[in-house]
């Protein structure tokens, strides 16, 4: 399970790309550690093949948000 940085600054992204077309059947869950990811105190469960996008620091309260 991949993490996201525990001390992002605004701004930090990062990307994930199912090269493979595996993630509906090899779910891709990213670690919040500790920030919210889109508002919500929870880790990113992803389960669609072939899925692309990118998550951006915005702030401690809505923390990483998709792009």
């Amino acid at each position: 399970m991949p993490s996201l940085a525990a001390a992002p600054t605004a701004g930090d992204f990062v990307g994930f790309l199912d090269a493979r077309n595996t993630f509906e059947t090899n779910n891709l869950t990213v670690g919040r550690n500790g920030n919210p990811i889109g508002g919500v105190a929870e880790n990113m469960t992803v389960a669609l093949e072939g899925a692309a996008f990118i998550l951006q620091y915005v702030d401690a309260t809505t923390g990483w948000q998709i792009k």
